[in-house]
């Protein structure tokens, strides 16, 4: 049985989504975090910094967004939401998904605190040269991994959707399209149900 410490209307509903897509025994263990108002982490709460999501599978924690999608769509491989090992979609996939927490995720944050990103030393890029680099592979394939949707499609689809009407992301017709494409799917609409616990 896998628990997903959770709280609701964070980053940690898309892991709603994908366990309903995995067809995954899961259980949500609300828990409280630290906001902009103040509080503080739950101790009952696995991820060393008391954010959400983090993961229990029988004993294994798993945190970090991009570590949870690959650890859940290793373990249950025959929904396919994942290309296993040998798969030609395995290297965009893994691609993809370091992106996520390496580029994308640091982009967003510097815009948003008007960082300027320095140029050459950082890891990641501005904002307008991440998107244009998802832009890019969505043009080409429909999913990021390819023809087929997968758990990186849930990472970056429901950030997409999060900030859609903000100024920190390029208005784009192929990432309205590709948000709709992921946020359509039935499992999507369960977890919109099931977040509040």
């Amino acid at each position: 049985m896998i628990t997903l410490y959770h709280r609701p209307n964070t980053r940690s509903t898309r892991f709603i989504f994908l366990l309903e897509e995995l067809g995954a025994p899961y259980t949500l263990h609300l828990v409280t975090t630290r906001t902009r108002e103040g509080g503080a982490p739950d101790p009952a709460n696995p991820h060393p910094h008391g954010k959400v999501p983090a993961i229990a599978d029988d004993g294994v924690v798993v945190f970090e967004s991009a570590a949870i999608a690959l650890y859940l769509t290793d373990r249950f491989p025959e929904q396919r939401l994942g290309p296993v090992v040998g798969e030609p979609e395995r290297g965009a996939y893994l691609s993809w998904l370091a992106y996520y927490a390496g580029i994308l995720e640091p982009a967003v944050m510097s815009k948003f605190m008007s960082w300027e990103v320095p140029r050459g030393t950082a890891g990641w890029v501005p904002v307008e040269e991440a998107m244009a680099a998802v832009i890019a592979r969505l043009t080409q394939v429909p999913y990021l991994a390819g023809e087929r949707f997968s758990a990186a499609d849930i990472l970056y689809a429901t950030s997409f959707a999060l900030f859609a009407k903000s100024p920190l992301l390029p208005a784009s017709p192929v990432i309205e399209d590709y948000v709709k494409r992921v946020v359509s799917r039935p499992a999507f609409a369960r977890a919109m149900q099931k977040q509040n616990g």
